[in-house]
């Protein structure tokens, strides 16, 4: 990790962190209260452990504070406000426990007192003025409102749960949840003493945090990065949001880039939306590492009108984004004539996994014609086979070219498919290579790899037929060699071969459903007789009169040479 300025690195519990008059803000734009009922459980379960053994303590994971420039007692929440949302709610469910104890005449002068130190402890100090708490835990702009009003100073349920925002619902839900729970423990809900000693040592000073204080947002980001705090806490994109949003000024610059990055985030998902911003940076900046994202466009991004700028171009990309890894996405209608090559290109990306060439693709969507996309598309989709399923060769090397690639398009030095092949040639696998390769690749027919198997000998079939009129989910995949093989298939090899030459392509072969249901684990003789009377082109060639493993080998040999050519770049 980089060098990070820290101005405090300690252990602290509840209890010191709430303390001392320190006050926490959470950042106006961060992500509203997410917590839900199995994250509340897991914490009550663990409250329970600590209040059985009051030696023991639980770490609650990292929290991470920008100390305020002004004042050493305030500090913003850059990670760990779900947590500390969740202990406040549950100190707000303890309090009123006591007050019931106090309504209902249950040692009421001391419960009062008791009352009157928890809240100024824990929740905040009352104003002599407005007889108001002064909160010491300011939530978001959605949240804050309603934490305050309903939970903080005035302990009431919402007239309408239903129309409260579903993260103002949620921290409603957490106060009965945890009320119910104390509920439940009837040797302390009943004794405002016991309840005192249980908010003060089971969750004040079991629970413990690792407090981390940063100087800025930057450093904030680096820390984050290599935290793996508890629950759902604050991620690298609400870090980045709350930066692009504090650089707008005026309401309603805020408001549209608010509903922008909705719509964004709406597209690509919060969680995959790192991985979309490290390919649109890759498309200016070499080797974006996904720890570089913030402090790249920190860099670049200074005022409101540059955020705007990449908020546009980043919904601009959204669509693309999601489109790479759909075939179905209706975003490939556009393309009229070209449609189903396209969704047919994309399959294959999506089923190949490539991910390395979005950067190359999102230049080349802007910049090349329809038809010249397209091509680009079968260039990358025969490399990715060549070199990734075929050859299985580092993809790491793909990822830098592509970067390159992406680059230069950008910057108009690339304007051709061509011109892409020539500089993706030292990842074009050669064709001695790629046949020697395939001559001898093994795929399962299990999980994932077998939607790749039924790919190969369609394309196989297809180009033994010179024609596409077959549909590639029409047949069932055929072992030659049985998966589970009976003692006649021993004779013609060992135990090892059998495992060996089971999942290899010249032992597969596409064949009609109920034919295969019927041949089962027949000897060859038996089944050779059902090819020869196949649909399927490369089932009526397997005609060898024995099966062995050197007709394996061979059959896969003369299926390496056509897959020389059916797996071919246009531009050779």
């Amino acid at each position: 990790m980089a060098r990070v300025n820290l101005l405090e690195t300690r252990t602290a519990n509840f209890g010191e962190l709430i303390g001392n008059g320190k006050i926490y803000k959470v950042p106006p734009f961060q992500r509203d209260y997410s917590w839900k009922k199995e994250n509340w459980e897991d914490l009550w379960q663990d409250i329970l452990a600590l209040h059985a053994d009051s030696d023991a303590s639980h770490y609650m994971g990292a929290l991470v504070l920008q100390s305020s420039g002004s004042s050493d007692k305030v500090f913003t929440i850059i990670d760990g406000q779900q947590r500390l949302a969740t202990l406040s709610i549950i100190a707000i469910a303890v309090i009123e426990k006591i007050r019931q104890l106090v309504l209902r005449q249950r040692d009421p002068e001391n419960n009062q007192a008791r009352l009157e130190i928890l809240k100024r402890t824990y929740l905040g100090d009352k104003d002599p003025r407005s007889l108001r708490y002064s909160s010491k835990l300011l939530l978001n702009e959605i949240n804050d409102d309603f934490y305050q009003s309903n939970l903080i100073n005035n302990l009431r349920p919402p007239r309408n749960i239903r129309a409260l925002k579903r993260s103002n619902q949620l921290l409603w839900q957490a106060f009965e949840y945890f009320s119910t729970q104390l509920g439940q423990l009837p040797e302390i809900v009943e004794d405002g003493e016991k309840l005192a000693i249980f908010l003060q040592e089971s969750i004040a000073q079991q629970l413990l945090f690792i407090q981390i204080n940063v100087e800025d947002e930057l450093n904030a980001y680096t820390v984050f990065e290599t935290l793996n705090a508890r629950g759902i806490e604050l991620s690298s994109t609400d870090l980045l949001k709350n930066y692009i949003f504090s650089l707008f000024q005026g309401p309603d610059d805020l408001n549209e880039a608010q509903r922008q990055w909705r719509r964004i985030i709406s597209a690509v998902q919060m969680e995959r939306f790192p991985e979309f911003l490290r390919y649109y940076l890759s498309l200016k900046h070499s080797r974006v590492r996904r720890e570089r994202l913030f402090k790249l466009v920190r860099d670049e991004v200074k005022d409101a009108q540059q955020a705007f700028r990449l908020l546009d171009q980043l919904e601009e990309y959204s669509s693309l984004f999601i489109a790479l890894g759909n075939a179905n996405d209706e975003f490939w209608n556009e393309y009229q004539g070209n449609s189903s090559d396209i969704r047919e290109l994309i399959r294959e990306l999506e089923m190949f996994r490539v991910k390395q060439a979005y950067p190359a693709l999102f230049a080349a969507y802007q910049k090349f014609p329809t038809a010249d996309f397209t091509r680009l598309l079968k260039l990358v989709t025969v490399i990715s086979f060549r070199y990734g399923v075929v050859s299985s060769l580092n993809p790491n090397d793909l990822e830098l070219l592509y970067n390159r690639v992406a680059i230069a398009i950008c910057d108009d030095e690339i304007t051709t498919p061509r011109q892409v092949f020539e500089k993706l040639k030292p990842i074009y696998v050669p064709d001695e290579k790629f046949q020697q390769d395939f001559s001898l690749l093994a795929i399962t027919t299990k999980g994932q790899k077998k939607k790749v198997v039924r790919y190969i000998l369609y394309k196989l079939e297809v180009d033994a037929r010179k024609s596409n009129d077959v549909s590639e989910d029409s047949f069932s995949i055929e072992h030659i060699l049985p998966e589970n093989s009976s003692s006649e298939w021993q004779q013609d090899f060992t135990d090892a071969q059998l495992d060996e030459m089971v999942y290899r392509l010249g032992n597969l072969t596409p064949l009609e459903i109920s034919v295969n249901r019927d041949i089962g684990q027949q000897r060859y003789s038996i089944k050779q007789q059902h090819y020869s009377q196949s649909a399927y082109v490369l089932t009526q060639q397997v005609m060898a009169e024995e099966w062995t493993p050197n007709t394996i080998a061979m059959r896969q040999e003369r299926l390496a040479k056509r897959a020389v050519q059916i797996w071919k770049a246009d531009f050779l």
